[in-house]
């Protein structure tokens, strides 16, 4: 094997562990709900302010610490992601829980972008789509097993023993990364204002559109998928982990074949083609979702689906600024997040006001909206490639 290879499935091991905190809540959500006794809306909202706590302060941490080396960046993120599991697992009630979700957002944020970041560097250019899909490989494996396997010992034993788990976990993982990812140069510093100087470009700001209206109609209705499965589904205790496991590996694939697409066909078929199945799935889901003969296979379906845009948005956004690869994906990172509360938050007033099954078909919506969106950036960056090509026409001229 490649010896860059080793390293980033160094780091795609890692991610596991700090993808499972952030999703594990999805999977255990009427638990820790019914322990704390708040609504099901109401515990939703635990994602909302972790992902808030991760779109806020990852750029301005990200800002703040881009004169540090990167390896010594993932192993800040990873203690300060140990500190939020253990609050998690120590602490009692509902607003501690709050307070280990914002802790928990700020090490993985970090974590995840970092992570990104060297994966790319350490890549050769030709490799750089799949480099970054085997990081985000990391989070889909936490939906394989992390997330289910969550489930299980929440079933067995108390909802708290998970994040205790994960913090010990991560102690591990700050070993392996001291004694096997070396040292890495730290990126030039960028202000805060600097970043946000890159928002003034329309063909970013497009590319971050498609973000925020692709995981807003991904989180809306993935944020309350135990309670779906659970109440319109019918599912049992274990035919929910079944639901979960398999949602995990079509997502794993998914991952993977987005890194392999975005190589071979490009980005922006990718994307509008894993939109379109994404909507039409989640469609269906709202039509058959209570069968769940049905449920599994279009489980499948959906996350694969979903999933193929991930690594695929993330390499979109290194081409749109490659010179701010680490800014790009710290600000893609911070959509990401908005759109997941955002979803979070919308999904729980539909539940509240409409029905619980709505939550499908107005997730495909917002899937669909970004669908939309990725055809205006396609034509803004044709366009803005365009004009740089008749600039260097005029230039080699004179």
């Amino acid at each position: 094997m490649k010896s860059y290879a080793w390293k980033i499935y160094m780091l795609t091991a890692a991610n596991f562990l700090v993808g499972t905190s952030e999703y594990i809540i999805a999977g255990i959500l009427d638990k820790v709900a019914a322990d704390l006794g708040v609504s099901v809306s109401a515990a939703g909202q635990l994602i909302t302010v972790f992902s808030l706590a991760f779109a806020i302060g990852t750029p301005i941490l990200m800002a703040m610490t881009s004169g540090v080396d990167r390896r010594k960046m993932l192993l800040y993120s990873l203690g300060i992601f140990v500190v939020g599991n253990a609050v998690a697992f120590l602490l009692p009630g509902f607003s501690f829980l709050m307070v280990s979700r914002v802790i928990l957002a700020l090490g993985t944020g970090i974590f995840f972008v970092t992570a990104m970041t060297v994966a790319s560097k350490l890549a050769p250019s030709e490799k750089q789509g799949s480099a970054i899909a085997t990081i985000v490989m990391g989070f889909s494996t936490s939906l394989v097993v992390g997330v289910p396997l969550g489930r299980v010992v929440a079933s067995f034993y108390d909802w708290k023993v998970v994040f205790g788990g994960i913090g010990i976990l991560g102690l591990f993982a700050i070993l392996a990364v001291s004694l096997l990812i070396p040292k890495s140069e730290a990126e030039e510093s960028m202000p805060i204002r600097q970043q946000l100087s890159l928002l003034k470009e329309p063909r970013i700001i497009m590319a971050l559109m498609i973000t925020f209206f692709l995981l807003t109609g991904y989180s809306i209705a993935y944020t309350y998928i135990t309670p779906f499965l659970l109440d319109i589904t019918g599912m049992s205790e274990q035919g929910v982990s079944i639901g979960l496991l398999v949602f995990g590996i079509a997502s794993l694939f998914g991952s993977k074949f987005g890194g392999y697409s975005s190589d071979k066909w490009g980005v922006y078929p990718t994307l509008f083609g894993g939109m379109l199945v994404q909507a039409t799935a989640l469609i269906l889901i709202f039509i058959a979702g209570q069968s769940a003969v049905f449920m599994l296979p279009l489980l499948v379906f959906w996350s694969f689906s979903a999933w193929t845009s991930g690594p695929t948005q993330q390499f979109n956004l290194v081409q749109q600024a490659p010179e701010a690869a680490g800014v790009m994906l710290s600000l893609n990172s911070s959509m990401l997040q908005l759109a997941m509360a955002a979803g979070a938050g919308i999904g729980g007033i539909v539940i509240e006001q409409i029905s619980l099954i709505s939550i499908s078909w107005i997730g495909a919506i917002g899937v669909t909206v970004a669908a939309a969106t990725t055809v205006v950036s396609l034509r803004l960056s044709r366009s803005e490639a365009r004009c740089k090509a008749e600039r260097n026409v005029v230039y080699n001229r004179t």
